[in-house]
């Protein structure tokens, strides 16, 4: 816009010197030339525009924002519209109360009262993008700066909202996913109207205070002391049902001896001892006498 104001005013200022003024006469033509040339070239550039991929671009002229939105490539407008262009790729809005880790400097993180009046710290990262078609109507309604009109207020506000309903302890454990799922529910849809879209919500981090933290360490102590106790315990009875076993089998085995063995089949068990170590290399002659009955010699010869 400039450049066709400045070219134009070039010509029409230059050309009125040279006409009122004889010694700059014959530089008329030249003056009026470049003045041409500079007017054009401020068309061609407002005419031909570029809209970088993962961008779309809304027309506004004279105030007036146009409802079609221009798409990434080459793509040709009227010279005097002004283009806004929007930024539709996923966009990353982290409160957190890590110094320079968010979009504002220092501790930013969301500070909010639970159930039973405590305050927790939350750490939050919200992802979502605006919609393509919906560009020109924030740009009418919002504005640019729809992160700091839209985005920190409403994800703050409904992150308090919804932390009221809940217990500090619950909140930092059992409950989580219900706490998260219930506030991305409350953001999509204020997002929703305004034309943005959201992608994903992260809450990264809550901070509890020092004496419910040390409430929560004592007590997850007290559980795995208490689990270690039933494992000794549940490994002591299984140990004790092992030697009950081996007892029982032992005496059955003595058992079953008692009963089954007879005083002839004890006499068989040792001849046939007898047999085999008199045939070994080491053996020579063995005399065998029980008791009643000729003694038996044995030998290997």
């Amino acid at each position: 816009m400039f450049s066709l104001i400045l070219g134009i005013f070039i010509a029409f200022a230059g050309s009125a010197a040279a006409k009122n003024s004889p010694r700059y006469s014959q530089y008329r033509r030249l003056i009026f030339g470049v003045g041409i040339f500079i007017a054009l070239v401020g068309i061609l550039s407002k005419v031909f525009v570029v809209i970088q991929p993962g961008m779309v671009g809304v027309q506004s002229l004279f105030g007036y924002v146009q409802g079609n939105v221009l798409e990434s490539g080459l793509r040709v407008v009227n010279p005097l519209t002004d283009i806004t262009v929007f930024d539709v790729r996923t966009q990353n809005y982290t409160m957190s109360n890590v110094h320079d880790e968010g979009k504002k400097m220092g501790d930013d993180a969301i500070r909010a009262l639970t159930a039973d009046g405590l305050e927790v710290i939350i750490d939050l990262s919200v992802l979502y993008r605006v919609v393509p078609t919906e560009a020109p109507k924030i740009l009418s309604t919002i504005g640019i700066d729809f992160e700091n009109v839209v985005i920190r207020p409403i994800s703050r506000t409904r992150i308090r909202d919804n932390t009221v309903y809940y217990d500090a302890v619950s909140l930092y454990s059992n409950k989580r996913e219900e706490f998260q799922s219930q506030i991305f529910k409350s953001i999509e849809k204020d997002f929703r109207e305004r034309g943005l879209f959201l992608e994903q919500l992260l809450v990264r981090n809550i901070t509890l205070p020092t004496s419910v933290r040390a409430s929560i360490e004592s007590k997850i102590n007290a559980e795995q002391d208490a689990q270690k106790m039933q494992f000794v315990l549940q490994k002591e009875k299984q140990e004790a049902e092992r030697k009950r076993m081996e007892a029982q089998g032992i005496a059955d085995y003595q058992r079953i001896i008692n009963i089954g063995l007879s005083d002839n089949q004890l006499q068989y068990e040792m001849i046939k001892a007898y047999r085999e170590l008199a045939t070994s290399s080491n053996a020579k002659v063995i005399v065998m006498g029980g008791g009643k009955g000729t003694p038996i010699i044995l030998g290997n010869q």
